[in-house]
């Protein structure tokens, strides 16, 4: 199953889930981080302590924890990037399921694709970049090597045909 749609002139590339109990487990500490320092407030309230500034930390610190968390895990369930071609400008928005990122407007001239390798080198795993220099565009969605050279091809040839937005 290819991981990338090529519609007109906008590109989706779709993360691939992690497994299921890896997800779950991911799930289950990001609410917990956001239940237990409510959990913990709560009951020492409820004990006879007064409210302390204390308690605002923890729930801060474990908020920024949960939510982190909350957005890896969504990112490995739903997690995709959706890049629309328009003429020498690229707009690029990471969108994880029930909430996405600001949108991004890069202009780059000329439009040049490459793949970046990641991971170990027999993996054969990279992510598509498009630009170069400070003037680029690099996914994070990690595809093999040889689809992402695939996707370049169809990109390019697509840009080429009469009537399209390169």
């Amino acid at each position: 199953m290819k991981q990338y749609i090529l519609k007109d002139n906008k590109l989706t590339l779709k993360v691939k889930k992690t497994s299921l109990y890896i997800r779950l487990i991911m799930f289950f500490f990001s609410f917990l981080f956001f239940l237990l320092p409510l959990m913990v407030t709560f009951s020492a309230i409820a004990m006879g302590n007064r409210f302390h500034i204390g308690f605002l930390f923890g729930l801060f610190f474990f908020g920024l924890l949960g939510f982190y968390l909350l957005r890896v895990a969504l990112w490995n369930t739903y997690g995709k990037e959706e890049l629309i071609f328009a003429k020498n400008k690229i707009t690029y928005l990471a969108d994880y399921g029930w909430f996405r990122d600001s949108i991004k407007i890069k202009e780059i001239i000329p439009q040049t694709y490459s793949v970046k390798s990641i991971g170990y080198k027999n993996e054969n795993k990279g992510v598509l970049v498009i630009g170069k220099d400070d003037k680029k565009i690099e996914c994070v969605t990690v595809m093999p090597t040889n689809e992402i050279k695939e996707l370049i091809i169809t990109i390019e040839k697509h840009s080429k045909e009469p009537g399209q937005q390169s």
